[in-house]
């Protein structure tokens, strides 16, 4: 299946905008790797949701770090110190790789995560997209930013100084191994690289994309992911709002003590809709309103006030990051990892395509 026909065969219900798609903005952060204490993304990008027609179109493809014979070159525009800074595919992937998951993980685990990177940037090459770069002058040179906008991305020179001295030589080791051992390598379905969504902790199930996303892909679907709750930091989180703040969040006015009922769940265990006050949200727009880590909680309520307890630490769309790590503690290939989380897919390179 080309490019174009994918396009033009998949489900388009969003309005895309920067990210491809303003649903996959939210929530994309607090990345992993380096830049928060080796915890991973609660819900990372990774790669983006198909784009809105119009918006992309097929370009000149990518391969496993050469387009016609020549090596490729990323171009990424560095937010902070508004710049473009050009590295090759592979030094980009570990970029990448040391921004989203933490350097201690194990190496398939890592090697799963660089597969998924280097796929987004593949698909953002081969459909020559440039959705969610600033509108300035450096930028609209670039081909992607270092942001959750796109991929965490962390720059070699700055690795040198982000890791204690006792850790950089052992972490850019690991990083390099862990880019190396899978050049070129991307997650495709159809024949095609896949929107390798991938977050930080599940509460046990992974989630259908449309049950979030709304988009429905093949490849997205819900799995069981055991291994989080018992190695993941993140797994469970108690958040306590006044009553008045929670009522200011939902947009509703009132001051008695809220009724509230969940009325369904989703493939994942996790509430797709739930009932406050006669008013009905979804899971996801009382996590997003909340700033819950997860669309699967309880509540108890005391007084003026209420405890929301979450289970599980991102959007449940995709590869879980701690349920990678615990396959690869139990022996799992970073092949085996991706295939796994990613239903129906192959690891393939991507000169084949």
């Amino acid at each position: 299946m080309s490019i174009s026909v994918l396009l033009a065969t998949s489900v388009y219900r969003n309005a895309g905008a920067a990210r491809i798609s303003t649903e996959y903005q939210q929530f994309q952060g607090e990345s992993g790797g380096v830049t928060s204490t080796n915890k991973a993304s609660a819900d990372g990008f990774g790669q983006a949701p198909l784009p809105s027609p119009g918006t992309s179109k097929p370009g000149a493809g990518a391969s496993d770090g050469n387009r016609n014979g020549k090596e490729i070159y990323i171009n990424v525009y560095l937010t902070k110190e508004q710049r473009t800074e050009r590295v090759s595919l592979e030094n980009y992937v570990k970029g990448v790789l040391a921004g989203e998951m933490p350097a201690d993980f194990e190496l398939e685990a890592l090697k799963a995560q660089a597969i998924a990177a280097r796929t987004y940037i593949v698909r953002r090459l081969e459909l020559d997209d440039h959705s969610g770069m600033p509108a300035t002058a450096a930028a609209s040179r670039a081909d992607v930013t270092d942001t959750i906008d796109h991929q965490m991305y962390i720059s070699l020179d700055q690795l040198q100084v982000l890791w204690p001295k006792d850790e950089q030589k052992a972490n850019l080791a690991k990083l390099d191994k862990a880019v190396s051992e899978t050049r070129g390598e991307i997650i495709t379905y159809s024949g095609e690289p896949i929107q390798a969504v991938f977050f930080s902790t599940s509460n046990g199930y992974t989630e259908n994309s449309e049950q979030y996303f709304q988009e429905e892909l093949p490849y997205l679907r819900s799995v069981a992911s055991p291994w989080d709750k018992q190695i993941s930091p993140r797994y469970e989180e108690t958040v306590k709002l006044a009553l008045s703040d929670f009522y200011a969040r939902l947009g509703l006015a009132t001051n008695k003590k809220p009724a509230i009922r969940v009325l369904d769940k989703t493939a994942g265990k996790r509430i797709a809709d739930i009932m406050i006050d006669g008013k009905t949200y979804t899971g996801r727009e009382v996590r997003e309103k909340l700033g819950l880590a997860s669309s699967q909680f309880t509540w108890k309520l005391d007084k003026d006030e209420i405890s929301i307890t979450t289970f599980g630490y991102g959007h449940g769309v995709g590869m879980s990051q701690w349920g990678a790590n615990g396959m690869a503690e139990e022996g799992k290939s970073a092949e085996q990892i991706v295939t796994y989380y990613y239903t129906g897919t192959k690891v393939e390179q991507a000169s084949k395509l």
